[in-house]
């Protein structure tokens, strides 16, 4: 499912971030622009039928209306999001020109700050 956006180097470094993070609770990791998405990682047993577009155009508004909304607030900088649905969970890390976000089975909380962390990471590398 290469588009381009990344490199395959790329693309396999942000997987195994997440894996090393999470392992094998992991179930899909997809890079974004505003304009575009690839998803990098589908773990064998789901299907391709997710609307990735959809998901995308709302991960990005999502992502800059928390951010302008809570923008100076005292809970500090906007770092990431946890989505909880009855099959898993999605964590979003975003910057201001791309992101992942990162499909999962149930995880701790430390689980997500560090594969929140890690794609924080990542990003950085891509955007500096």
């Amino acid at each position: 499912m290469a588009t381009g956006l990344l490199t395959p180097e790329a693309a396999d470094r942000i997987v195994t971030t997440c894996r090393t993070a999470i392992g094998d609770s992991l179930r899909s990791v997809t890079y974004f622009t505003r304009d575009d998405y690839e998803q990098v990682y589908l773990r064998e047993d789901l299907e391709r039928d997710a609307d990735l577009s959809t998901f995308i155009g709302h991960e990005w508004r999502g992502f800059k209306t928390a951010q302008t909304a809570y923008e100076g607030s005292e809970l500090g900088d906007y770092n990431y999001t946890i989505r909880v649905f009855d099959n898993g969970f999605l964590v979003r890390v975003t910057s201001d020109s791309n992101g992942v976000f990162v499909t999962t089975d149930g995880l701790t909380m430390k689980d997500f700050e560090e594969v929140a962390t890690a794609v924080n990471s990542f990003l950085d590398d891509r955007d500096g």
